[in-house]
C-alpha cells in the first residue's frame, strides 16, 4: 500500500512524533543525552490497524498544513503489523483503571516506572471503547463517530494517532480536535452542528490531569456524561481480549476504510462560554470591560481562556502566564491544589494589580481563583463562593460535596446561606452521581463539587468544567457591576464573609504494606476495613468524641474543637487521615486518638502520624 496525501495531510512511514515545539526546542541539540528521547524511537510493535509494510508503518499530520476553518479529512486502508508484542493479560489491563479514568505510564525515563500505556495497548483500548459504544448505541447500520482530543502532554500526538487507529478497527469515524479541554470533549456529544461534525456519538480525552509528564490516560464520554467505573472495567476487559485474540488474519479480513477528520471544535466551546457571560450581564457585548484578569494555565490546555474567552468580553489579560502548552510542565504542576501553583497565580495577581486571578489544571476540568488582595478561592473557600452564588439563584437547594469538607463549610451553607450541605464520598464522579440521584428522588440540588476543584452544575449538564466554574464567578462580577452592586473581586470576597476556617488542616497518608505477614493473604482493602472498625470501636467510650451521625465514607469524628476523617483510598493501599483543628495542640490530640487505636496494626505505616503526635 502506498503512502498518500489528501488535502495536505501526509500519510507516510514516520514513527517519530516531534510536533510539540517546546519538546523539540528543549532537546534537539543533544539527542544522545536526552533521557526522554526513547519516547521518540520507533515503536516495538507497529499497530493493530496499520501494516508494517515500508510504505505505511505510521502516519502523522505535517507541520506545514494550511489552516482549515472547520474540518479536513483523509482516508486510508491498512492491515495489522506482524511485529512481536509483549505478552499482557487481563490483569495487566485492569491495573490501568483509575476509578472512572484510565491512567498509565506513556513515556519512559523515570526510574521504576516502566511504560504501561504503549501504542498497541492504546489501540486495543480505543477499539474496545468502539465496541462498547456500538453495543451501547445499538447503531445498526449507522456509522458512529467519536471525537478525540488531548492536553499538552508530550505523549499526546503518539496516543492520538493510536486512538484513531483503534477506533478505526471497530469501524468508527474519527474526528480529531487536537489540543482541547476535557469539558469540551463532553460538550461535543451535546452540540448540534453538523458543520463541526457534532454531535459526536462518543468522545475520548487523552489526559492524566495533573500527573507528571511521563503519565497519560483516557476519559470517555457519551451524551449521558462521563463513563463510570463499571463501564471502564468492561472496556479494559474487552481491550485485553482484543489484544490477545485479534490476529493478523482476522484484521486483514476485516480491513476497512478509516475516516479521520480534523475540526477546530474549541472555537464552538469557547464561544459558548463567552455567550454565557454576556447573557448574565444583560447581553452586553463587553461586560468585563475594565476588569484586569490574569490566567495561569500551567502550560496545560487552558491557555485559550485568556484570548478566546476573557478578551472578547473586554477584560485586560496582561500578566497572564504559562499559557503556552508545554508537556514538560516547566513552571509548576498544573494543579489548583498545589501550593507552588497557587503561589504563582497569587504573585501574578499582586504583581499586576489584577482584579482576579484564575488557574486551571492540565485538562481544565478543575480550577481555582485568587482575589485582588491575594486571598485564594480554592478548596472549602471555592465551594463556599460557588454555594453562595448558586443559593442566590436557587434558595434552599442542596450542595453536594466530597467527604473532606470542613465543619465550618457546613455551618456556612446551612446557617448563613439557608441551604443544605450533603457531604458524600471522595471522587468527582461519586459527587456528581449523588447529586443526580438526589434530584431524581425530588431533593433539589444544583451544585456538586469536590475540594479538589472538580465542580459540576445542573445547568451545565452536570459536567465538571473548570472553565464554566470560572464563568459562573465572572457572571457574578459582571452582573453585580451592571446592577450597581459593586465592582472588582470584593464582590466575591464579601460572599464568603462568615466562613469559619481552621487554623490547622492536615492530610496524612497511612500506607498499608501489602506484603506484610499481618495481612495473612488478605486483600489490603479487607485489612483497611479492620483498621477502620478498630478506630470506630475505640471512640465509642471516649466522651470527648462524637461520631458524625450521617457519613458515607470512612469514619468522621468531631472533638477537641475540630474533626478527623479516616477513610480507605479509592484506589491505593492507603488510609488518608484528614484533620482540621483550631490549634496545633488540638490537632495532636485528634492524631493521638487515631494513633492509639491503630498501634497494633503492624502492616500500617504510621510514621506520618508519629511525626504529628511527637512534634
Amino acid at each position: 500500500m502506498e503512502g498518500k496525501v489528501f488535502q495536505k495531510f501526509n500519510v507516510d512511514q514516520s514513527c517519530y512524533y516531534l510536533r510539540n515545539k517546546q519538546f523539540k526546542k528543549r532537546y534537539q541539540r543533544q539527542p544522545n543525552n536526552n533521557p526522554y528521547m526513547s519516547a521518540l524511537l520507533p515503536c516495538p510493535r507497529g499497530n493493530l490497524l496499520y501494516s508494517s509494510m515500508r510504505a505505511l508503518s505510521k502516519y502523522h499530520q505535517t507541520t506545514t498544513t494550511t489552516p482549515i476553518s472547520k474540518q479536513t479529512s483523509f482516508y486510508c486502508n491498512a492491515s495489522l503489523s506482524s511485529a512481536t508484542v509483549p505478552s499482557l493479560d487481563k490483569t495487566d489491563f485492569l491495573k490501568l483503571q483509575n476509578g472512572s479514568d484510565i491512567r498509565g505510564v506513556a513515556v519512559p525515563g523515570v526510574e521504576g516506572e516502566p511504560v504501561s500505556l504503549p501504542e498497541p495497548v492504546t489501540e486495543a483500548i480505543a477499539a474496545a471503547f468502539g465496541q462498547w459504544l456500538l453495543h451501547k448505541k445499538k447503531a445498526g447500520s449507522r456509522k458512529l463517530r467519536v471525537s478525540v482530543g488531548h492536553d499538552s502532554r508530550i505523549s499526546a500526538p503518539t496516543l492520538l494517532e493510536a486512538v484513531s487507529r483503534g477506533l478505526g478497527v471497530s469501524g468508527l469515524d474519527v474526528v480529531q480536535f487536537g489540543l482541547a479541554s476535557t469539558p469540551a470533549m463532553f460538550n461535543s456529544t451535546l452540540t448540534e452542528d453538523e458543520s463541526f461534525l457534532c454531535p459526536a456519538d462518543g468522545a475520548i480525552m487523552i489526559t492524566a490531569s495533573h500527573l507528571p509528564y511521563n503519565r497519560n490516560g483516557f476519559k470517555f464520554f457519551t451524551s449521558e456524561g462521563g463513563l463510570g467505573k463499571v463501564d471502564i472495567k468492561n472496556i479494559l476487559e474487552r481491550a485485553a481480549d482484543i489484544y490477545q485474540n485479534v490476529s493478523d488474519e482476522d484484521l486483514t479480513k476485516s480491513q476497512r476504510e478509516v475516516s479521520i477528520k480534523k475540526v477546530d471544535y474549541m472555537a464552538v466551546y469557547t464561544s459558548g462560554l463567552v455567550n454565557a457571560v454576556r447573557k448574565a450581564a444583560g447581553d452586553l457585548e463587553k461586560p468585563l470591560e475594565g476588569f484586569h484578569l490574569v490566567v495561569d494555565a500551567g502550560n496545560g490546555a487552558g491557555g485559550f481562556f485568556a484570548a478566546k474567552v476573557l478578551e472578547p468580553l473586554g477584560a485586560i489579560t496582561s500578566g497572564s502566564q504559562f499559557l503556552e502548552p508545554d508537556g514538560m510542565f516547566p513552571n509548576h504542576i498544573p494543579n489548583p491544589e498545589d501550593k507552588t501553583a497557587m503561589q504563582a497565580i497569587t504573585k501574578a495577581v499582586l504583581d499586576n494589580k489584577a482584579d482576579l486571578g484564575i488557574i486551571f489544571d492540565t485538562d481544565v476540568d478543575r480550577s481555582a481563583a485568587v482575589d485582588s488582595t491575594g486571598r485564594e478561592f480554592n478548596r472549602n473557600r471555592l465551594i463556599a463562593l460557588l454555594s453562595a452564588i448558586v443559593l442566590e439563584e436557587h434558595p434552599g437547594t442542596t450542595i453536594v460535596t466530597d467527604s473532606v469538607t470542613s465543619d465550618g463549610l457546613t455551618s456556612f451553607i446551612e446557617k448563613k446561606l439557608g441551604g443544605k450541605h450533603h457531604r458524600f464520598k471522595r471522587g468527582y464522579k461519586n459527587v456528581i452521581d449523588e447529586a443526580i440521584r438526589l434530584n431524581s428522588t425530588g431533593e433539589e440540588t444544583h451544585l456538586a463539587i469536590e475540594t479538589s476543584g472538580h465542580g459540576a452544575l445542573k445547568e451545565n449538564h452536570w459536567l465538571d468544567d473548570g472553565a464554566y466554574l470560572m464563568v459562573k464567578i465572572l457572571n457574578k462580577l459582571a452582573s453585580a457591576r451592571a446592577a450597581g452592586e459593586g465592582s472588582g473581586s470584593k464582590v466575591l470576597t464579601d460572599l464568603v464573609e462568615g466562613l469559619a476556617e481552621p487554623k490547622v488542616a492536615l492530610e496524612l497518608r497511612l500506607k498499608i504494606d501489602k506484603n506484610h505477614p499481618d495481612l495473612e493473604g488478605r486483600d489490603f482493602r479487607e485489612y483497611g476495613e479492620m483498621v477502620l472498625q478498630q478506630v470506630s470501636n475505640s471512640i465509642e467510650t471516649n466522651p470527648n468524641l462524637k461520631r458524625a451521625p450521617v457519613n458515607y465514607e470512612g469514619i468522621r469524628v468531631s472533638g477537641f474543637g475540630g474533626w478527623f476523617l479516616l477513610r480507605l483510598s479509592l484506589h491505593d493501599p492507603v488510609l488518608p487521615l484528614n484533620i482540621e483543628a483550631q490549634s496545633e495542640d488540638d490537632a495532636v490530640k485528634l492524631g493521638l486518638v487515631v494513633a492509639n487505636a491503630v498501634k497494633e496494626f503492624n502492616a500500617l505505616d504510621t510514621s506520618a502520624l508519629s511525626s504529628l503526635t511527637h512534634s
